[in-house]
């Protein structure tokens, strides 16, 4: 569940920092205006003569808070995540140590090795 919720808020940020680009792109400087002052530029467009400022500048805006609140969000999920085990035996678990019958004396006495 936490990789797919990771991998979730990762697409909506990725969309969300690519529409905060278009957006930015789309939007005219305040040098802008001057032209259409003087009847060198058009200044009705689309959304009329001042509406694509407030619109494009408030939908860059939610898009922006939605940008930050997805990068906290990331932060969040990939801090919260099981550390992964520092070692290679740190998550193998032994057998209790069994105790083992003794071999039989071997008798090596000097005794031994006089033939009969």
């Amino acid at each position: 569940m936490g990789d797919y919720l990771f991998s979730l808020v990762l697409t909506v940020h990725v969309l969300v920092g690519l529409g905060v680009i278009g957006l930015v792109l789309v939007q005219h400087g305040k040098g802008a205006d001057m032209g259409a002052a003087f009847g060198s530029g058009s200044s009705g467009s689309l959304f009329g003569s001042s509406g694509s400022a407030n619109f494009l500048s408030r939908t860059t805006a939610v898009l922006a808070t939605v940008f930050f609140l997805t990068s906290l969000g990331l932060s969040f999920l990939a801090s919260n995540k099981p550390a992964a085990p520092s070692s290679v035996m740190e998550g193998v678990q032994t057998a209790p140590a069994t105790e083992s019958v003794p071999a039989a004396p071997v008798d090596t006495s000097p005794a031994q090795s006089i033939p009969k």
